[in-house]
C-alpha cells in the first residue's frame, strides 16, 4: 500500500549519483547539483490520541479553522466509522505541516509542526475533575483519567505506516519517535500510558531500554538517587524541555509524568524515584553515550560531596578550635568568645590534642587547669567558681608548643531545682478554689534562670465515669501525670523535629512543599511553600472532619484510615482562601507538616520524635500513643467524659463512649490518623515540657546534645511582618496582641501556644523564664442545648489561661 499522493509523484526530479555530472530536469529550468552537506526536513514522528470518535476526528482534522495531522488511524468498533475495515487516511502530504504539534519542544527544536510527521489515532480516554477543584496542569494530581486499550487491528496499522514513514525518513532516528506528551508535557497527555511503545520498539519503531542496563542504575541509585538538578539535566539531555533549577517544580514533574507515561506506565506519579532514574540513565547509556558519561561523572562528583560534608549538629553550645584555623588578621579578636550558663554553674571540657600548656580565662579570670597536659586527652573542669547569670566569656592564649592545638567545649545549661512555693501563693489559692469549685485538675511547671522554681500538682487526674456521675475515689493528680497536650503537640513535636531537620540541612522552609512530596500539586499547590503552612497562611480551612462521613466536603473526605487520610492531605483537600491573603489557623496545615517531618526523615512522626529528640534528653515520658508503649491509664489525666459524644450530642461512626484517658481526644488524630498526627496526639508532663522549654531559653540545646542551632530558632520564633503575633508554628506574645494566652506583663519576644484540651506554654528569653500550664479542663460536664453547649471547665480562671500566666509574671516580676 502507497501512501503517498499522485500529485507529489509528477514532481518527482531525478538525478545522476556522478559527483561531477551536471543534470537538467525537464521540468525544471535550474542546473542542479547534489551538495554533500544536507539532511531532510523532517526529523520527528509524533503519536497523538484524538480523545475523540472518528466522525468528530475528521471534523477536527480537515474543516478550515482547526487542527491537522499527516495520518488518521480510526478504531474497530467505532459506530461513526463507515467502513468494515480498517484504512489508513492520509490528511496532509508528508512533506507539507500539518498543525499537529502546537507549542513543543523536542532535543533542542522548537515548533515541531516544521520538523515532524503527527499521526493521530481514534482512543476516547475520559478525565474525571472534583468539582472543588480548577486544574493548573494537564497532569494534575486531583485528576482522574482512564485510558482505553488500543485497538490490536489498529496498532498493527499504525506499525506498518510508521515503518513506511521510517524507510521514508531516514533522519527520524529512535529516540525521535516520541508522543505529543513527550513534546508538550505541561498541556498534553497523549497517546496515554496504554499506548504501546514497547510493542512498537519490538517492531523497529522508537526507543527502549535495556532490562541488564536498567539493573544496574537500580541498584546504584536505590541507595542514593541522584539530585533533582541532575535528573532534569538527564531529562533535558534525552529530549525533553526541563530547565535545571534543582527544584521539584511543575515543569519537571510534567517532564517526569511524560516520561513515565512513555517508559514506566503501570509507575505514572511524577516521582524523582530512584526507578525512573535509573530507566532515563538507561536509556542515555544506550542512545546518548558521550552525553551520559558526563552526567555520571557529575552524579559520582555529588556522592563524594555528601559524603565529604555531612551535617551534624554539635555536641555542646559553643565548640572551640584554638588556635581558631582561620583567624582573623586583628590578633585580638581570635581564641575569644562567649557562652552562656547560670552563676554558681556550668563547665568546660578541654579536649586537648598535642598542647602541653595554655592559658584559658573565664570572665577575665585564669582557671587552673592541669599543668603539664597530656595529649589526645580529655579534661573536665567545673566553672561554678566562675560563672555568672547570662553571657560569659572565655579567652585562650599561649597555647605551647608552638603549633599545637586544642578544642573548647562549654556545654549547654541544665534544669536546676529551686522550689519557691511561697512566692506562688496568689496561684496555688486561685487554682485550689476552683479544684473546690468544680474545677477537675491541673499541673503547673514554672522554669527562672535555669531553675526549675515551681512544680505542683493540683485536683484530679480522673473525677468522673463516662455516665457523668463522680468517682467515689477521684485518681489524684501527680507531679508526673501524662496530660494529651492536644495543639501543643505542634511545637513540641512538629516543630522540634523541623527545626531539628532545618539545622542539618534537610529542610528549607522557603521551598515549595511539593519539592519533598511531589505529590502535592494541582489546584494552586505548587505555589505553597513549607513556609505558608507554618504560617497558617496556605489558605487551608481550619479543619476537614476526615472522622465522619457528614464532614463539610462530602463523602469522598471520610476517613477512619492514616495512609487514606495522608493521601487525601497531599492531593484532595481544597484550598478555601488564596495564598497569604490572611492568616487562617488551620489543623490541616499541620497534619501536612507531620508528613513532611515522616518523608525527609523516612521515619514515623512518633519514631522520629521520640528517637531523635525526647530519648537523647533523657525524657520517658513524652511520647504518642501511651498505651501502647508501656503507659497505664492511671499515669494519665483524663479528657472528655462521654468519648468525643459531647455529652450525647454527637454521633458518627465508631464514636467512643467511655472516658477518654490515655487516647489522643482529637477526633482527626485519632480516628483518621492512628493517634499520630502533626497538629494532636503527644502525651506529656509538666517536668519534660520543662526540659524542652529550656532547650528553647537555651537556643536548641540541653547539656551535651544540641537539637536544633540558634539562628534556625531565631527564624521559627521572629515575628511575620503580617502579624506580630504569628512565628513559624509559634504563636508570639507581641505588645500584648494576645493578653488571654500570655498576660499583660510577657515581654513582645514570648512565644507559646495552647491546646485545645486545657494546656497552655510560654516561653520569655527577655526574662529566661518558662511556664507550663497543664489542666484536663475539658473532663467536666457539658451544659447547653443541642447545638450550643460548653464545657463546664472552661468556665473557669485555670482553664482560661491568662490568669495564672499573670499571677506567675507578678510573682517573679515583683519579688
Amino acid at each position: 500500500m502507497s501512501f503517498t499522493p499522485l500529485k507529489t509523484l509528477l514532481k518527482q526530479l531525478c538525478y545522476l549519483s556522478s559527483a561531477a555530472l551536471l543534470v537538467s530536469c525537464a521540468s525544471n529550468p535550474y542546473t542542479y547539483t547534489q551538495s554533500a552537506n544536507y539532511s531532510h526536513r523532517v526529523k520527528f514522528l509524533v503519536m497523538h490520541y484524538t480523545a475523540i470518535d472518528y466522525e468528530k476526528s475528521m471534523r477536527a482534522l480537515v474543516d478550515e479553522g482547526g487542527l491537522s495531522s499527516h495520518y488518521l488511524l480510526p478504531e474497530s468498533g467505532d459506530p461513526s466509522y463507515p467502513k468494515d475495515d480498517l484504512e489508513i487516511i492520509q490528511l496532509v502530504d508528508e512533506k507539507d505541516r500539518a498543525w499537529h504539534a502546537g507549542r513543543s519542544f523536542w532535543q533542542g527544536r522548537e515548533d515541531l509542526n516544521d520538523h515532524s510527521i503527527g499521526i493521530e489515532i481514534v482512543n476516547v480516554p475520559s478525565c474525571h475533575i472534583p468539582e472543588q477543584t480548577k486544574l493548573a496542569m494537564e497532569n494534575d494530581a486531583s485528576k482522574l483519567c482512564i485510558f482505553p486499550d488500543y485497538d490490536a487491528k489498529q496498532i498493527e496499522l499504525l506499525i506498518k505506516l510508521s515503518k513506511d514513514i521510517l524507510a521514508r525518513n531516514p533522519d527520524i532516528g529512535p529516540t525521535q519517535v516520541i508522543g505529543h506528551s513527550d513534546i508538550a508535557p505541561s498541556r498534553k497527555n497523549d497517546p496515554g500510558p496504554r499506548f504501546p511503545w514497547y510493542q512498537l520498539y519490538k517492531a523497529g519503531i522508537g526507543a527502549w531500554y535495556d532490562s541488564n542496563t536498567v539493573d544496574k542504575y537500580w541498584q546504584l541509585f536505590s541507595a542514593s538517587k541522584p539530585s533533582v538538578e541532575l535528573m532534569q539535566k538527564a531529562l533535558r539531555s534525552y529530549g525533553y524541555e526541563v530547565i535545571a533549577t534543582g527544584q521539584l517544580d511543575s515543569q519537571t514533574l510534567d517532564a517526569l509524568s511524560a516520561f513515565q507515561m512513555h517508559f514506566l506506565p503501570w509507575h505514572v506519579s511524577g516521582n524523582s524515584d530512584a526507578r525512573s532514574a535509573a530507566v532515563l540513565f538507561a536509556l542515555l547509556d544506550k542512545y546518548f553515550p558521550k552525553k551520559l558519561e558526563r552526567l555520571f561523572k557529575e552524579y559520582q562528583q555529588q556522592q563524594q560531596a555528601v559524603e565529604s560534608a555531612p551535617k551534624t549538629l554539635a555536641n555542646a553550645q559553643v565548640v572551640a578550635r584554638i588556635p581558631a584555623l582561620d583567624p582573623s588578621s586583628r590578633a585580638l579578636v581570635n581564641d575569644r568568645g562567649t557562652f552562656i550558663a547560670y552563676k554558681g554553674r556550668g563547665e568546660i571540657i578541654i579536649e586537648n590534642q598535642d598542647a602541653t600548656s595554655a592559658d584559658i580565662f573565664i570572665n577575665g579570670e585564669k582557671i587552673n587547669i592541669a599543668s603539664p597536659l597530656t595529649a589526645e586527652k580529655i579534661y573536665q573542669y567545673s566553672l561554678a567558681k566562675r560563672t555568672r547569670d547570662g553571657i560569659n566569656t572565655y579567652k585562650v592564649e599561649n597555647v605551647l608548643p608552638e603549633g599545637a592545638s586544642l578544642t573548647l567545649r562549654f556545654p549547654y545549661p541544665t534544669l536546676d531545682t529551686n522550689n519557691s512555693q511561697k512566692r506562688f501563693s496568689a496561684v496555688d489559692e486561685l487554682i485550689n478554689h476552683e479544684i473546690k469549685e468544680g474545677f477537675p485538675g491541673a499541673v503547673l511547671a514554672v522554669i527562672k534562670d535555669g531553675k526549675l522554681i515551681k512544680l505542683s500538682h493540683y485536683g484530679a487526674a480522673k473525677k468522673y465515669h463516662a455516665d457523668g456521675s463522680e468517682l467515689a475515689s477521684p485518681q489524684a493528680m501527680q507531679n508526673d501525670t501524662l496530660f494529651d497536650i492536644a495543639s501543643n503537640s505542634k511545637m513540641f513535636a512538629t516543630n522540634f523535629a523541623l527545626m531539628k531537620l532545618a539545622s542539618e540541612g534537610k529542610l528549607d522552609v522557603e521551598k515549595p512543599l511539593f519539592y519533598y512530596l511531589p505529590e502535592f500539586r494541582g489546584s494552586g499547590r505548587e505555589q505553597r511553600l513549607v513556609k505558608d503552612l507554618l504560617t497558617h497562611s496556605a489558605g487551608y480551612p481550619a479543619v476537614v472532619d476526615f472522622h465522619r462521613k457528614d464532614n463539610k466536603f462530602g463523602e469522598r473526605f471520610f476517613s477512619q484510615n492514616s495512609l487514606r487520610t495522608k493521601n487525601l492531605l497531599l492531593t484532595g483537600v481544597p484550598f478555601v482562601a488564596g495564598r497569604n491573603v490572611k492568616h487562617l489557623y488551620s489543623d490541616i496545615d499541620y497534619m501536612l507538616l507531620g508528613v513532611l517531618v515522616e518523608r525527609i526523615s523516612g521515619m514515623a512522626l512518633d519514631t522520629y520524635v521520640e528517637s531523635q529528640v525526647y530519648q537523647p534528653l533523657g525524657l520517658t515520658h513524652t511520647v504518642y500513643n501511651p498505651l501502647q508503649k508501656g503507659f497505664l491509664a492511671s499515669q494519665i489525666a483524663a479528657t472528655e467524659i462521654n468519648g468525643n459524644t459531647r455529652g450525647g450530642r454527637i454521633e458518627f461512626e465508631n464514636i467512643r463512649t467511655d472516658v477518654l484517658q490515655g487516647e489522643v481526644h482529637d477526633e482527626k488524630a485519632f480516628y483518621a490518623l492512628g493517634g499520630v498526627a502533626g497538629h494532636a496526639g503527644l502525651f506529656s508532663t509538666a517536668g519534660d515540657l520543662s526540659v524542652l522549654m529550656q532547650v528553647l531559653l537555651n537556643g536548641g540545646g540541653y547539656d551535651n546534645k544540641q537539637i536544633f542551632t540558634p539562628q534556625v530558632l531565631e527564624q521559627f520564633t521572629n515575628s511575620q511582618a503580617s502579624d506580630e503575633t504569628y512565628g513559624l508554628g509559634w504563636r508570639r506574645a507581641g505588645h500584648q496582641a494576645r493578653k488571654w494566652h500570655f498576660g499583660p506583663y510577657a515581654s513582645p519576644r514570648a512565644f507559646g501556644h495552647t491546646g485545645w484540651t486545657g494546656t497552655v506554654t510560654v516561653i520569655d528569653p527577655e526574662y529566661d523564664l518558662a511556664i507550663v500550664l497543664l489542666t484536663n479542663a475539658r473532663h467536666t460536664p457539658i451544659e447547653g442545648s443541642q447545638k450550643n453547649y460548653q464545657f463546664v471547665g472552661k468556665r473557669f480562671e485555670t482553664g482560661k489561661y491568662g490568669s495564672i500566666i499573670s499571677l506567675i509574671y507578678e510573682s517573679i516580676l515583683n519579688h
